[in-house]
């Protein structure tokens, strides 16, 4: 109990919990959001680690900090002290500077989407082999009456989606990936999609506008997984069904680079466990194994409570 405490007894901890719970961040993010020196930060984030107020998450040679107590203790005190962080004199300039963090993630995505629009098909077939899985997961899609597709890129999934749904949404935040993917549809004669430029933290739908969401290969990209789950939830009718196909978790560190990836893929239990936290209810997950060169793929599905 001591050790909480003292953790607890220092203006940069709170402002680090503070930052915390707005998403999971690294050292060289936390840098630019404090304006302070690495050895610093390191040394609060190692306090609040062993007062059982934070967690860590390794990804690669990335090591991203969230805001998980395991402390009983801890995890009764801190939504008391949710108030009172935005008290702290640093609160405000804290919060823009972690607006502007997410932002630069999304940006970063965004070019290099736009920049390999029309690539993009080959590129991801040459770099990121995986097993076949479209047909498991049409399958696991229920017939609705509106269905939202987020990050539809090239539009090589939405042919498919047309069958499970009277209507069809795709959101892309890539304006050149929408184009190839108005072409695509042009060329299929499939014209009564309708297309949408958006971010997944903020898709450019009603609350409770949808009855199901696929988000097919996108996940590893966003900014905030957590942000995303939560604006998913929010535009799902009650009872709406989310279908993720995303990477089962790996250690290919080059895929930040080449493939604009800003996560390794990820657990079961992590998307669960987001799920969970958001009210989201598990109907089903599966991971998909194949070949020795092929990534595996982890199909989750979740409905809206």
């Amino acid at each position: 109990m001591l050790e909480i405490f003292k953790s607890l007894a220092d203006p940069t901890r709170l402002r680090l919990l503070n930052i915390l719970q707005q998403g999971e961040f690294t050292v060289q993010e936390l840098i630019e959001v404090l304006r302070m020196g690495q050895s610093r930060i390191s040394r609060h984030l190692k306090i609040l680690l062993e007062a059982g107020l934070l967690s860590v998450k390794r990804e690669g040679t990335w090591a991203y900090y969230r805001l998980l107590p395991v402390a009983p203790l801890a995890e009764r005190l801190l939504p008391l002290l949710e108030s009172e962080f935005e008290l702290l004199t640093d609160s405000v300039a804290d919060r823009a500077a972690v607006v502007t963090v997410l932002a630069a993630r999304r940006e970063r995505s965004q070019f290099f989407f736009n920049r390999h629009a029309r690539d993009w098909d080959q590129l991801a077939r040459q770099l990121l082999p995986t097993p076949e899985y479209a047909e498991r997961l049409l399958m696991s899609l229920p017939h609705s009456r509106c269905l939202l597709e987020i990050g539809v890129g090239t539009g090589g999934l939405l042919e498919a989606l047309r069958t499970k749904s009277e209507q069809l949404i795709g959101v892309d935040h890539a304006p050149a990936m929408l184009v190839a993917a108005r072409q695509r549809l042009e060329e299929i004669g499939l014209d009564n999609v309708d297309l949408r430029l958006g971010e997944m933290e903020h898709l450019p739908l009603e609350s409770a506008s949808v009855d199901t969401a696929v988000l097919n290969m996108v996940l590893h990209h966003a900014s905030d997984p957590l942000t995303v789950l939560r604006e998913v939830f929010r535009v799902l009718q009650p009872g709406g069904f989310l279908l993720i196909a995303d990477l089962l978790r790996h250690q290919d560190e080059w895929m930040r680079e080449k493939l604009a990836d800003q996560w390794l893929g990820f657990t079961e239990d992590e998307l669960l466990g987001w799920g969970g936290q958001i009210g989201f209810e598990k109907i089903f997950s599966e991971a998909l194994g194949g070949a020795k060169s092929e990534y595996g793929v982890l199909l989750t599905g979740l409905t809206k409570s």
